[in-house]
């Protein structure tokens, strides 16, 4: 049962990590996503024997980690690294950036393109880690993790009808936003 539980748990470290590293970069910043995700994992790897598989493993992890980064959220060495000016918001970073639109780059777009893509799809980032969070959660998880609505309210503890609240909501506020912030009109 032991050996089940360590291959389960790096097939699940495998397949998870990047999303929730992704994830949590766009809910406390890239600075503390790195130590927020090996957190995640460790709390996962100790309660795996716990999960009973009433909800989707998914669902049960997302939980895990939105928990982990409310919390982080709240510890007064984050609130004092935010009040410092210390905490930047999202960084994504080239890489990210690079990642996300390596197709782009490979297909036959001019080069004044793709970096408008790239730009763009930066300015959206950085937008929505820029929301409140209790709509930043909701828009990451719908829009960034594509997740669905009833997934959503699972992970967050939330109705349904809450949830459809927040998310209509944050995107009307991120919408406003991309259009001060990113000349959105002119992408999306």
């Amino acid at each position: 049962m032991i050996n089940d539980t360590v291959i389960d748990f790096q097939k699940i470290y495998s397949d998870f990590r990047p999303r929730i590293h992704r994830y949590l970069a766009r809910l406390v910043g890239e600075f503390e996503a790195e130590d927020l995700t090996q957190e995640v994992f460790l709390r996962i790897s100790q309660a795996l024997h716990t999960f009973r598989g009433e909800s989707k493993l998914s669902t049960w992890i997302y939980r895990i980690a939105t928990n982990a980064a409310l919390d982080r959220m709240r510890a007064p060495s984050f609130l004092r690294n935010v009040q410092n000016g210390l905490f930047n918001g999202y960084d994504s970073g080239e890489m990210e950036v690079d990642r996300e639109f390596a197709e782009i780059e490979d297909s036959q777009l001019s080069p004044e393109h793709q970096l408008f893509l790239k730009e763009g799809y930066q300015c959206y980032q950085d937008t929505i880690e820029n929301l409140p969070v209790n709509y930043r959660t909701v828009v990451a998880l719908s829009e960034l993790e594509e997740l669905a609505i009833s997934e959503i309210a699972e992970i967050l503890g939330l109705s349904l009808d809450v949830v459809k609240i927040r998310l209509h909501r944050g995107r009307a506020r991120l919408l406003k936003a991309l259009k001060a912030r990113c000349k959105a009109e002119d992408w999306l």
